[in-house]
């Protein structure tokens, strides 16, 4: 018998604006993992601004301000913070992951751990997103990596 767990952010990059906790359902996959906990900021009953990256969500970033059900599940994005995500995953890269994690930093991203294999980036805006997949991407060619987006389309 095997029971659903949720995945969860200890450190959510704007920890110091959140004051709330909503989740998301999201693809297990080969996982027991079925629902996300998300930080975020309330701003009315049913509207909330995420305040961490999302690990396994797609189609939702940083900054996104979504509407909830009565559970606090995600129904939508209402309005979306033009933020995006990418998820990168080492494996069992001998690699320095802190490095590359430096690297992301250096170029401007927001970077939030989820394991010590997985990192969930964050990109300010289109163009910052190009400049960080370019990084990535290097990375991955060169076998430090694999990487992909947070958007479904």
């Amino acid at each position: 018998m095997s029971t659903a767990r949720e995945a969860t952010h200890s450190q959510p990059v704007w920890r110091e604006r959140s004051n709330f906790i909503i989740a998301t359902s999201i693809d297990s996959g080969n996982t027991d993992v079925q629902t996300e906990q998300l930080w975020a900021r309330k701003i009315d009953e049913r509207h909330f601004e995420l305040c961490c990256i999302p690990f396994f969500a797609y189609d939702l970033s940083l900054g996104d301000v979504v509407e909830t059900d009565d559970g606090y599940m995600t129904r939508r994005v209402s309005t979306p913070s033009g933020r995006y995500v990418f998820r990168v995953w080492f494996g069992e890269s001998f690699h320095p992951r802190e490095e590359v994690a430096a690297e992301l930093e250096s170029l401007g991203a927001l970077v939030e751990w989820s394991s010590t294999n997985l990192v969930a980036v964050d990109a300010r805006d289109a163009a910052h997103a190009k400049e960080l997949a370019a990084y990535l991407q290097a990375q991955e060619d060169a076998g430090r990596l694999m990487y992909e987006t947070g958007k479904t389309a």
